[in-house]
Parts: structure tokens; sequence; C-alpha cells
């Protein structure tokens, strides 16, 4: 559930959302078009990579690299994702 004032600016459905990811055991790279199952509250769903806007520092979370190729074991970036189905 999300909580909002339904009178003042409510919240909305989304299409696609970013979210700050970290690789922790992955083997080899991942890139745009990987489709992970995320677990949001009780649903599982499949979301696509749909663009890996930034590297950054784990622990600062500074920019290391804009637009990359891939991410791998270790990696932390933003990550623009796409829900393959309604989260809700």
């Amino acid at each position: 559930y999300v909580a909002g004032d339904a009178k003042n600016n409510p919240p909305k459905e989304a299409s696609d959302f970013t979210a700050q990811v970290i690789v922790l055991n992955h083997p080899g790279e991942i890139s745009n078009g990987y489709s992970p199952v995320l677990d949001c509250h009780t649903a599982h769903i499949a979301c696509k990579f749909a663009a890996i806007k930034e590297k950054c520092d784990r622990r600062t979370g500074k920019t290391t690299e804009v637009n990359p190729k891939s991410i791998k074991s270790g990696d932390a970036a933003m990550i623009n994702l796409v829900p393959t189905k309604a989260m809700c």
C-alpha cells in the first residue's frame, strides 16, 4: 500500500522507476535488458533493466561512470527499471 493525500498531489501509477542497485554476488556482467525478479512486500515481479544510468560509489553515492554498458559483482548503480506487470 502507498500512503498519500488524495486531495493534494496524490500518488500516481508509474510505468517505470529508478532504483539504486548493488550487485552482491552475480556471475558475469549485467547489461540493459536483464530482468531480475524483485520482491516488493508480497509481490514477486520481474523488472527489466531499461537503462543503466550511472555507476556510483557504494559508500558516498558519487557518480563514477555515466551510461556504463554493464555492471558486475561489487558495483552500485542507478538503474531505470520497468516492471513486466503491475506491482499492486
